[in-house]
């Protein structure tokens, strides 16, 4: 019998609100778990996490927002005993190298079904680490084909905003204003960047962006 010590508090991190309802409502019977919060945007669910301060979470990899990784850069160095679990629906050797180096304890592929998160979240909450089978295969492959890491651990804050705000079409003058410096910082960041990255022109920082999750497909015309 499960008793009230080993209740695990946990946040569902999700912006599909029938997915994000859909995992609450199975969750809740389950007597392993208690859900404290629930949200769908990255800035507000860093917040949560940080004032909730929950023993486990269910997040997903892309957000409006902020993205799982900047969630997770954000909060794992303050949330120490927070097991995390990535459930996502895209998936790339880039991104799951992020999310682990970010903090991730776990991370399941949706398409892997929710029993698979269920057995996922287990392992993640008691402790453990917890890969789904594509996820775990992509791995494999990533080891065996002894595939370089992916360089973003090497910027600076700065250089990640500009990274993910160049990827979003905001042109130089855009970004400056934005982050209100100027127009040559913005430059002199943006090369530097690429120079880390060895990518040199804007369409291949988009497409590592996305990849990596730092911006969201969904938000891209191209």
């Amino acid at each position: 019998m499960t008793t009230a010590t080993q209740i695990k508090r946990l946040v569902i991190v999700e912006d599909q609100t029938a997915i994000r309802e859909m995992l609450a409502e199975i969750l809740r019977f389950d007597p392993s778990y208690k859900i404290v919060g629930e949200c769908g945007d990255g800035k507000l669910a860093c917040d949560m996490l940080l004032d909730l301060k929950p023993d486990v979470v269910v997040l997903d990899a892309r957000l409006p927002g902020l993205s799982g990784v900047d969630i997770l850069r954000r909060v794992a160095k303050q949330l120490k005993s927070t097991r995390i679990i990535i459930f996502s629906g895209y998936e790339s050797p880039a991104l799951v190298r992020e999310m682990l180096e970010a903090g991730a304890h776990g991370f399941v592929e949706k398409t892997a079904g929710l029993i698979e998160l269920k057995k996922g979240l287990e392992s993640v909450a008691n402790g453990g680490t917890y890969f789904g089978p594509g996820i775990a295969a992509l791995l494999r492959n990533v080891v065996a084909n002894n595939n370089p890491t992916t360089g973003t651990d090497l910027l600076t804050d700065r250089e990640r905003e500009i990274l993910k705000l160049v990827a979003e079409s905001h042109s130089t003058k855009e970004i400056a204003l934005k982050l209100n410096i100027s127009v040559k910082t913005v430059d002199n960041h943006r090369t530097n960047l690429m120079r880390k990255l060895n990518l040199h022109d804007v369409a291949s920082l988009t497409r590592y962006a996305l990849e990596i999750g730092l911006i969201d497909h969904r938000t891209q015309t191209w």
